[in-house]
């Protein structure tokens, strides 16, 4: 029996994976430069528009350097889409999180992501449904 990483089905599934994530990235950098916003910088406003948090946990969350997310955080506090404020449990520890307009700044950014929504659309609920499941199986989550 073949090993489960050198069956022709599991490299095709492999491929096609990093297909779909290349032309996201792709499409993500593009839709990011619509809003003069490098891809760092876009993930990091997205992920700060969810919640604010400690630049470290940012970091941490984007697998970098602290001292790379202090400097994306400037750039974007400096055009007003994130704005720092300190912890109401640690006044000692930093939050950024996005403003009004850096909400509204990622609400555009997700709305022109084309090609991750348009393939979807042509799945019925039950595919997609489906699909969430497997992904969330595969990546351990199961919220």
């Amino acid at each position: 029996m073949a090993t489960p990483g050198a069956d022709p089905l599991t490299i095709e599934v492999v491929e096609l994976i990093g297909a779909v994530v290349a032309r996201y990235h792709e499409e993500y950098e593009e839709a990011a430069a619509q809003h003069a916003l490098t891809g760092v910088q876009a993930r990091v406003l997205s992920l700060l528009a969810l919640e604010p948090l400690p630049m470290r946990r940012v970091a941490e969350r984007l697998k970098c350097e602290p001292s790379n997310i202090t400097g994306i955080v400037d750039r974007l506090e400096a055009r007003g889409l994130v704005e720092r404020r300190p912890s109401p449990d640690d006044r000692r520890v930093k939050l950024a999180g996005a403003t009004e307009e850096g909400r509204a700044t990622v609400c555009r950014l997700r709305t022109s992501l084309d090609f991750a929504r348009e393939p979807l659309g042509e799945l019925s609920t039950e595919e997609r449904t489906a699909l969430r499941d497997l992904l969330r199986r595969m990546l351990g989550t199961r919220d």
